[in-house]
């Protein structure tokens, strides 16, 4: 009997209610969907077409058997029917296991267990519509180590073990592509709302309504060799502009056109270097209107005028909410380009006021967005938008409330994120401005070739969450998003004039100086009230956020490590250009490059910039030492001292508060060993302590 038939790029089984189909897509990887009977969606989530692969298909034992060999990943499936005396009736199964090119076993669906009939593709009907709640389990995988899925606020690096809701949240950006030790990754192909776990028992992907089974994955014997192939099904990120290789001054929020140039003024009289000054979010007249309140912004033009002849950037902030009282709320609703609740009140966010969110999964929708932004900004000559509340930010994350163009939130919400970067993409693009790069709270697979730069959102100012920014930049880096950034400082609650919270932003400033994108954000205490002239409220103002609102010797470091930064701009381009051109991470574990030193696997506080700078942040509170292990395979230098070390050893390094123990690979950037300029140090510092510095 023929259960199993072969296309000239893969395998078709039909039988048990369900039709499967594994194909080649891409170099080294498959892609599997199944849906119960009928045929498979060619759903576009995240994948793009693939580059065409000459696989080897066959069948073997009478058509019981199929082989798929597309380069180095072979799927393996078994279908057969036996009767079940308990039904009374014959049932359908086919099973599908993945292997390396050296025949090793990479992963295989869950087995029935015999007596236990467990499935590995489970899809239960919704009632009334096409749609199903779908659980696709595989056996565990002996000893692997698994990493990525996006950014979750945890100090986690191997997340074997773990469970993850599939879900954006503000500061939680869930991104389904997983990288394990054992040679594969994997993408959960698939935006409805569910859960990851990664049991001891077994791997479980859950989707609560969606129409089919849809995963991707890929063999390879590198990390190296996984990501590449990763941007290569999903999209490389464009090339990084050369704004984003500097600093970027931001705070919540300079509110009036004065305030916001004189920062730039400062910087440049300083001679502080800048690339970018950010206008933050209600400079509008009302959530919705995607344009400057002329009270407090009279000018734009004569704005970004100035700010241009001084070689600075303005960025302005882009919320997809529309507020009730928006000039532009009557047209979306009678357009229907906002989001809709299914159930309840259809007010979707309450902050400064009811609001609903742009429909941004509608194509007409991002084509308004991107008309409006035009006739607001664009104008101008403003070309770099920050994308907040992208995730969107339900004010109550009742997902099974509220419905897209696409479809219900259930079953598309992951996609928001990707849909919101992807309207300002094709706008500035079909506008002849290729260098695309917005900053968003979220993102979803497929995000990094729209020029998406990933922010982890609205965390606290603390050291916990200090620690917690360097996993989640790693994992983000795993999972396709080499973009990534931070609110320098944390966002919530740090106090400017409190010397507690100094020694906080002297070390994450020190971190966010070697992360993909350095960023100074936050919403200090103490608060400033904001008020129009006639009286009436606006949104308030946090405290001083520059440089030099934390005192001399904390302006004396942050100073230091700006021009670090700036020294650094040739060799942060070579990596960017490596994230475009090859699909590496900009933020790297240190398994990426050295995945035969067994400890670099476990080491979830430190991290490298690239292929050769090794950074070893201080995260705790108090500390001024730090131990540093120093992956086998490379020589290290300490960049401040000129200190050679072997790798293959921990090594204990001194971390006075104004120095962060960065060490170069086998000779990599030998013009900055030993440059340094001598600052009066920071409350708490050594004397004269070091910074790097051009």
């Amino acid at each position: 009997m023929q259960h199993l038939s072969a296309t000239p790029t893969g395998l078709v089984w039909r039988g048990g209610g369900q039709t499967l189909v594994v194909e080649a897509w891409g170099q080294d990887s498959l892609r599997v969907r199944a849906v119960p009977r009928g045929d498979v969606l060619d759903t576009d989530w995240a994948l793009l077409p693939p580059a065409p692969t000459s696989p080897e298909v066959r069948l073997e034992d009478d058509g019981a058997t199929g082989v798929l060999v597309n380069g180095a990943i072979t799927a393996r499936l078994r279908a057969g029917a036996a009767y079940d005396e308990q039904l009374g009736h014959e049932v359908g199964r086919c099973d599908v296991t993945f292997l390396d090119a050296d025949g090793r076993v990479l992963l295989r669906e869950l087995d029935a267990g015999g007596s236990l009939k467990l499935p590995a593709r489970s899809m239960r009907p919704h009632r009334g519509g096409g749609e199903h709640a779908l659980t696709a389990a595989f056996e565990p995988v002996p000893g692997e180590r698994l990493y990525g899925m996006g950014q979750y606020q945890q100090h986690l690096l191997d997340i074997k073990g773990a469970t993850f809701e599939l879900a954006h949240r503000n500061s939680q950006a869930s991104v389904p592509f997983v990288l394990s030790s054992a040679g594969y990754g994997f993408l959960w192909h698939n935006p409805a709302i569910g859960r990851a776990t990664f049991a001891t028992n077994r791997t479980e992907w859950t989707a609560e309504s969606t129409k089919q089974l849809d995963y991707w994955i890929t063999a390879g014997a590198t990390p190296a060799d996984i990501t590449r192939r990763y941007a290569g099904a999903t999209g490389h990120t464009p090339m990084m502009p050369e704004r984003g290789l500097g600093f970027w001054q931001c705070k919540l929020r300079y509110w009036n056109q004065e305030q916001l140039l004189e920062v730039a003024r400062e910087h440049r009289r300083r001679g502080l270097p800048l690339d970018v000054v950010v206008a933050d979010f209600f400079h509008w007249p009302e959530m919705g209107d995607f344009r400057f309140d002329e009270e407090f912004w009279p000018d734009p033009a004569a704005m970004v005028a100035e700010l241009d002849a001084m070689g600075v950037e303005l960025m302005v902030s882009v919320w997809p909410q529309v507020s009730l009282r928006s000039e532009n709320v009557d047209e979306l609703r009678r357009r229907n380009l906002l989001v809709t609740s299914d159930r309840g009140t259809d007010i979707q966010m309450g902050f400064e006021g009811a609001s609903v969110f742009l429909d941004v999964t509608n194509p007409e929708a991002r084509t308004w967005l991107w008309e409006k932004l035009e006739q607001g900004y664009g104008r101008y000559g403003i070309r770099t938008f920050w994308l907040d509340e992208a995730e969107p930010e339900f004010g109550a994350y009742d997902f099974d409330a509220y419905r897209y163009h696409l479809g219900p939130v259930l079953e598309v919400g992951n996609i928001y994120p990707q849909h919101f970067a992807r309207a300002l993409h094709e706008g500035q693009v079909a506008a002849g401005d290729p260098d695309v790069v917005n900053l968003l709270r979220c993102v979803w697979a497929g995000s990094q070739r729209y020029g998406a730069l990933a922010w982890s959102g609205d965390i606290s100012s603390t050291f916990e969450d200090l620690r917690r920014q360097i996993t989640a930049g790693l994992h983000m880096g795993v999972a396709g998003i080499p973009w990534f950034t931070t609110d320098i400082g944390g966002f919530h609650h740090g106090d400017s004039e409190d010397p507690a919270f100094h020694e906080l932003l002297i070390r994450w400033f020190q971190f966010g100086t070697f992360c993909p994108v350095m960023r100074l954000h936050g919403d200090r205490l103490p608060y400033e009230e904001v008020a129009a002239a006639d009286g009436s409220r606006r949104l308030r103002s946090g405290g001083p956020n520059e440089l030099w609102s934390f005192g001399e010797e904390v302006y004396e470091v942050l100073a230091g490590y700006v021009h670090l930064r700036e020294a650094l701009r040739p060799y942060v381009r070579d990596v960017m250009r490596q994230a475009h051109e090859d699909g590496q991470p900009v933020m790297r574990a240190l398994f990426h490059e050295f995945p035969d030193d067994d400890a670099s696997w476990t080491v979830d506080d430190q991290f490298l910039l690239g292929p050769d700078l090794l950074v070893a942040p201080v995260t705790v509170a108090g500390a001024r030492s730090r131990s540093v292990h120093l992956p086998a395979g490379a020589r290290w230098t300490d960049l401040r001292t000129g200190d050679v070390h072997e790798g293959g050893q921990r090594v204990e390094l001194d971390a006075p508060l104004a120095e962060i123990p960065v060490l170069a690979r086998d000779g990599a950037l030998a013009h900055l060993v030993g440059r340094a300029v001598r600052a009066a140090g920071a409350s708490g510092a050594d004397p004269a302590p070091g910074v790097l510095t051009p």
